[in-house]
């Protein structure tokens, strides 16, 4: 099987990845994140450890990993007139993962902007608006971090 486009020619700009390196225990990098994204407009209405969870159902030994699921609610309203079908890819998520002790990794990439690649979203006007907003907003957060 071979995919219908080269993931290697895509600009990560394209889909707007986001990464930062913060110094500091995992715990205190998930709650620094959770205020920096909610001081940038964000709630998090949704947040889980995969590691935990699959360290224990599987004993996975897993290093810390953490979701937070981020959303601005006037912006998810504006988006769903456009689209109905980004709800499958709320809320957007930003993971905190522990790449060795002391030192964690912050990563995001825009559904905003992943949607209109896969065609989820339309390439218009409109649309292009929405993801200069959430853009304007992660970019603000992750200044912040």
């Amino acid at each position: 099987m071979s995919l219908p486009i080269d993931p290697t020619k895509i600009d990560p700009e394209d889909y707007g990845e986001h990464r930062a390196v913060l110094e500091m225990d995992h715990e205190e990098a998930v709650e620094h994140t959770r205020e920096v994204f909610t001081d940038a407009g964000f709630g998090v209405p949704a947040e889980f450890s995969p590691s935990e969870l699959l360290n224990e159902k599987v004993d996975a030994d897993r290093d810390p990993y953490y979701v937070l699921g981020a959303c601005n609610p006037e912006m998810a309203d504006r988006v769903l007139d456009v689209t109905e079908q980004m709800g499958a890819l709320f809320p957007c998520n930003v993971v905190i993962w522990e790449e060795e002790p002391g030192r964690q990794v912050v990563y995001h990439v825009s559904i905003m902007k992943i949607a209109r690649l896969l065609g989820i979203a339309p390439d218009d006007e409109n649309w292009q608006a929405i993801v200069d907003e959430t853009s304007q907003m992660v970019d603000e957060a992750y200044a912040n971090l």
